[in-house]
């Protein structure tokens, strides 16, 4: 079968579509067929060994996948072969098959199409879980989605809109601003042009914000933390820009808020049930129409090099797919 593979640490360049044996399915894992499987900006860092999770080449990136089950180990239940499929693993799904732990997959709704399923488990998961469990955000409270137009920063806009939140989006440009208010933004922000503290205490008053989305780090943090309100809740989701920042914790005294990290890959392990009830709740929002899973674009796995280029150069609106087995559907 076909694979994307990492044999050594480092660019995208490196990475070949290689011949590889068919996985086989252990205890409590099944073996999908993967149909696509989703590129996030992490596997921009996992290949070159900058990322927390750090497995040892070869390997193959993409963690997040759709398909349908084709076998099933010894004591692997809750799917059934022939079912469709989405799945999470951290790394591996850029194959024509993936075998993994059955808790780490959820079945797909008739009505929701299996490209729209490739792109829900992290980006969205990671950001139900961070506004849901973390944020613990309220109906009517302003979130604030730094980097909105990528594809964490895109799942917190529409998931803070169908929350019922007041959703401010961040982007450094305006067509990047006028794609986020087609998700679900009541304001933008362009960063690039625009103080971004002068511009949230203009739309939110002497109030100040809520709940900070922050997937980029770097010198945007310190003013959306200063941007926050009374018990204002800053989200730690990730360091696009590059740069982790250094933060005066006199801010988070004078503000009476909460820094608050979110690892969604640990919390899939440690609150099983929550992250299934969790899954549910995205899967019914996507089958419903709440969450458009938008897809920037679709590459055939001999296309990875123009995958992770749109990844890197920040060109990406939404979800990047690679095109393992589209027949599936």
């Amino acid at each position: 079968m076909k694979a994307l593979i990492c044999p050594s640490l480092g660019p995208a360049e490196n990475l070949k579509v290689l011949d590889v044996k068919p996985p086989v399915a252990r205890k409590g894992e099944a073996v999908v067929e993967v149909a696509y499987a989703a590129l996030n900006f992490f596997d921009t860092l996992i290949i070159e060994g900058k990322y927390q999770l750090k497995p040892e080449p070869p390997f193959s990136p993409s963690g997040e996948f759709s398909g349908r089950v084709v076998a099933l180990g010894p004591e692997a239940e809750g799917v059934s072969v022939g079912d469709r499929v989405l799945g999470y693993s951290g790394y591996g799904a850029a194959s024509e098959r993936i075998a993994v732990p059955v808790n780490r997959l959820a079945r797909v709704p008739d009505g929701l199409p299996l490209d729209k399923a490739a792109g829900l488990a992290i980006a969205y998961g990671t950001s139900l879980h961070a506004l849901k469990q973390r944020a613990e955000m309220k109906p009517g409270e302003t979130l604030v989605v730094l980097g909105a137009s990528g594809g964490v920063g895109l799942a917190a806009v529409e998931i803070g809109a169908a929350m019922g939140a007041r959703v401010i989006a961040c982007a450094s440009s305006d067509e990047k601003l006028a794609f986020a208010r087609g998700f679900g933004a009541a304001e933008t922000i362009n960063y690039a042009t625009e103080d971004l503290r002068a511009r949230l205490k203009e739309l939110t008053g002497a109030k100040g914000v809520d709940v900070v989305y922050d997937p980029v780090g770097g010198a945007l943090a310190e003013p959306a933390l200063r941007s926050l309100g009374w018990k204002g809740r800053f989200l730690v989701i990730g360091f696009a820009s590059g740069e982790i920042p250094k933060i005066a914790l006199n801010i988070v005294l004078l503000k009476g808020c909460d820094i608050r990290g979110v690892y969604w890959g640990e919390f899939t392990a440690r609150e099983v049930e929550a992250n299934r009830d969790n899954m549910k709740q995205l899967l019914n929002w996507a089958e419903d129409g709440a969450l458009s899973v938008h897809i920037h674009a679709k590459y055939a796995i001999e296309e990875y090099a123009q995958a992770f280029e749109s990844i890197s150069k920040r060109q990406v609106l939404g979800k990047i797919l690679l095109r393992l087995n589209d027949r599936l559907e």
